[in-house]
This record gives C-alpha cells, structure tokens and sequence, in this order.
C-alpha cells in the first residue's frame, strides 16, 4: 500500500491511500483518519485498508480524485520518535579522513545514532525557513523506516518483521553549530532543524526487490538548483535497517510510529556523486586540501527522487523545496 497525509486543520494531516501509479487518491478516515492511528491499529486496520487500495487500483475505489503532492504534508506529520543513524560508513570514513580524526569506537560493529525532533517535520514541498545562512545550510539525502511496535532487545533478524512503511527523508542540517555540539557529549540540537519527507510511505512489498537485505536498492537522485549533484544507491548500508532498529531497541521499547533513518546516503565510487554538501566538501579536502563547494543560500533549492537501476522513478514521490530566511 502506497498512504499520504493531506494538508488540514488537523495537526496530523488527512490520511489517503495513493494508488500504485500515483495518478489517484481516496480518503480513508472511516477506517483510520490519520497515519499514527493506523500504525497504533495496524492488525485491525490493514485488511480493510488493502480492500481499498486494491479497489483504487482497479479504478473502482468510491470518491476518488487526482493525486496531487503539493497538497500533503510528511506522510507522518509528527512522530513519537526520530532516530536517525548513520549506517553507510563510507561517509563518516571521509569525513574522519579529511580532518584527520580517529573513527570512533566500534564504528564497524556498533551503528551510531542520534535522537532527533520529531514534533514538527516538514512536507516534500514546503519551503524551508532558517534564521541564518552562516550557519552552514545543507540537505542530506537518506531513506527511512517506520516500524510498529518493537520489543526491547529485539534481535536484528526479527526487527525487519517490526517495520511497518519506508519513506524517503531530507535531514537538514546547520554544519556551523554541530560541531560545538558534539564537543559538548550531548549530541545535536539547534544543527538539526525540522526533517523533510518525501509524499508517500509505502509497505515494502510496493518495492518487490528493491526491498532486499533490510536495505532500499534504488539511487537517490539529488540536484542542487537544477544541477546533478549526485545518485547515491541505498544498498551500500554497512548496517541495514533490521540492525539500525535493534541497536535503538536494546535497552527499551519502541512504539508504534517511531521513523529510524539511514543516515546520508553515500557510496565508495566518487561516480555517484554525494547526498550532501559536507561530504562533498571533505572529498574536495582530501583531493586539494581545501574546500571549494560553499553550502546553500537563501532562495537555492533542492530535489531528491529515488529511482531503480534503469531510471524509472519509485514509489515515494519527489521532495523539492526551496531554503527562505525565517522572519518570526
């Protein structure tokens, strides 16, 4: 099943169905109104909602209209957590590299995670307001996962069956203010802003095997004002998802809803381009000792889209949204 959330007076949007072209959508609220209610019922509420879909498929769902993304909010408007990792090592590896750091403690083997807001987050085509471009504006490609319930010390093999949708992410960041931040033990704060996602969440059956070892195999294509920047392929996660959720489920429970990221996408092969502006920043330090890649200003914009190997588009919709000054 393909679901959205469309704009409404409503804090967690107006829950659709999509259908698998994308071309149309029904409203479901008679069965669950809002996402977290279907996540929080899911055993209850998916029979009745794959009936639907598979009717709007077959054209013959009641009061369905045209599939617009510009009128939905992140499919999941707020969440009970956000927990984002950094599962593809070749990123911190240049990074580390680059500014002559040790890697962490058991980087190999244990995933690093940070906990991030999940009050507030932003839909694929919302304008993106920040208080100050020297804070270091940049975007960050990465995929994601909402899971149902998830017992605490859950194994990794038995924490793919918990997830529940996968969604395709824009995790801002302030570069300027995280390293201070991280000096401090506490972890990120102000350098997170409110995260962006992609229109629809999907089953992971919508992928077939583009859904293959707890990992999303298909290329996240990103342009920085209408120029390629980069189509990094999701399969080179060191840690997959089933391992991502463990590692945040070892000492408690997680609820039903709760989105656990990939962290940037990233790839050994320099081809693919990068996800976000800080690595390809450290890639220009490792090769001349300098950076020539400055981050976003105010009125630049961004678009991500996932695509299988030969092209075509997936199943999450597009994010493009444009940075503007915050004026309170």
């Amino acid at each position: 099943m393909k679901f959205a959330s469309l704009k409404s007076k409503h804090k967690d949007g107006r829950l659709v169905l999509v259908s698998r072209d994308a071309a149309y959508a029904v409203e479901v609220g008679d069965i669950a109104p809002h996402l977290i209610d279907a996540l929080e019922r899911w055993d209850d509420v998916q029979p009745p909602l794959q009936a639907v879909y598979e009717s709007l498929n077959a054209g013959g769902a009641e009061g369905s209209f045209a599939f617009d993304p510009a009128q939905c909010v992140a499919p999941l408007p707020r969440s009970p957590q956000w927990l984002d990792g950094s599962a593809f090592l070749n990123h911190s590896n240049l990074m580390d590299k680059a500014f002559n750091k040790p890697a962490p403690p058991l980087v190999e083997t244990v995933p690093m995670m940070y906990q991030g807001a999940s009050d507030d987050f932003l839909g694929p085509h919302n304008e993106v307001a920040l208080p100050r471009v020297e804070d270091g504006i940049d975007f960050e490609g990465e995929f994601g996962v909402i899971t149902g319930p998830v017992p605490m010390g859950v194994d990794a093999v038995s924490a793919l069956a918990c997830v529940r949708l996968l969604v395709q992410i824009n995790d801002w960041s302030l570069r300027a203010l995280g390293p201070h931040e991280m000096k401090t033990g506490f972890g990120f704060l102000q350098a997170k802003p409110s995260t962006a996602f992609a229109p629809v969440a999907v089953t992971p059956d919508e992928l077939g095997d583009a859904w293959r070892d707890g990992r999303v195999q298909m290329r996240l294509h990103v342009h920085w004002n209408g120029q390629r920047f980069g189509e990094p392929h999701g399969g080179e996660m060191n840690f997959h998802f089933g391992q991502l959720i463990a590692h945040a489920a070892r000492s408690r429970r997680l609820t039903a809803g709760c989105i656990v990221g990939s962290g940037t996408v990233s790839n050994v092969a320099r081809s693919a381009g990068s996800a976000c502006i800080a690595e390809q920043r450290v890639i220009e330090i490792i090769d001349s000792g300098k950076t020539h890649t400055g981050f976003m200003q105010f009125g630049d914009s961004v678009r991500m889209q996932a695509c299988s190997a030969d092209g075509v588009p997936g199943p999450f919709g597009v994010i493009d949204q444009r940075v503007v000054e915050y004026h309170p």
